[in-house]
């Protein structure tokens, strides 16, 4: 019964007994250890491949280094598939077959998730044309943050609490991104209102001395100081200095506060609205 057992052809004319033959398994497992051997070398490829590429934008400043590790993952995948490929291969599987029906099954798999195929389509026009870099204080979506990380399906900011905010990449890419750290400089703006009564040249030499004697305020362009509106119940002063991106928000709040007591101590009188009510049994 052992012998008949032996003989019986599974496949192809070939009797079982040539597939526990020591011929066979020896061959077996010559074919397993090349493909291991051939995965671990495809590995080590891929991993130096992708340290290549990270070094060359660690390497120079002006690359950026966002893009320069999603071409590491590319590249580092792309190596472990053809080593997959070439695995495949040893043990005289048709490939080609498997390529397509991959490929039906990311066709379907793409229909299913098109939203996130969104989200990594619009990953990869971030990362390609850069609208911003890491560390760069943005709004995008109606949201306003330090970016802190891009991937290709969300970028995270840090927004001015320090909380985490995580926007989808489609909705970055489709909307308008504002980017404050793009220039070196920036334009505060504010606009300071005296009484009619007021000496508007004593008033606008108080506010020019306040803002110039703070260091942070840039001389070139020179600054803006003129009146601009005769409002119900003040003259304006439209004030426009520049300043260093990174010194625009502090800079802002501190010039409110420096201006008004500036001109509380040369009594140059800053109204508020005020109502006369008249009684009408008189």
């Amino acid at each position: 019964m052992f012998e008949n057992l032996m003989s019986y052809e599974i496949y192809e004319g070939h009797p079982l007994g040539d597939y526990l033959s020591i011929e066979f398994l020896a061959g077996i497992a010559g074919s397993i250890v090349g493909a291991l051997v051939l995965l671990l070398i495809g590995m080590i490829i891929s991993g130096w491949v992708g340290r290549r590429i990270r070094a060359i934008g660690l390497r120079y400043e002006s690359l950026d280094d966002t893009l320069f590790n999603f071409l590491a993952n590319i590249a580092r995948y792309a190596v472990l598939a053809f080593t997959l490929l070439i695995v495949l291969n040893t043990f005289g599987i048709q490939t080609t077959s498997i390529v397509a029906v991959i490929g039906a099954a990311g066709l379907a798999i793409g229909l299913a998730l098109q939203g996130t195929l969104s989200n990594i389509a619009a990953g990869v026009m971030i990362i390609l044309f850069r609208p911003f870099k890491i560390g760069d204080f943005v709004e995008v979506s109606g949201k306003m943050g330090t970016v802190k990380d891009i991937s290709l399906n969300y970028t995270e900011l840090a927004d001015l609490s320090n909380v985490q905010v995580i926007v989808p990449n489609s909705q970055v890419w489709g909307n308008i991104i504002t980017n404050y750290s793009t220039n070196d400089t920036r334009r505060a703006e504010w606009t300071f209102g005296v009484s009619y009564g007021a000496n508007l040249k004593i008033a606008e030499d108080v506010i020019r001395k306040t803002i110039l004697s703070d260091p942070r305020a840039l001389t070139d362009p020179e600054p803006f100081i003129q009146v601009n509106n005769l409002g119900d119940f003040s003259v304006d002063f439209l004030v426009r200095v520049w300043v260093k991106s990174s010194d625009f928000f502090a800079f802002s709040t501190d010039m409110k506060r420096a201006v008004k007591e500036a001109l509380d101590e040369a009594n140059v009188e800053i109204p508020f609205p005020t109502r006369t009510l008249i009684n009408a049994a008189e």
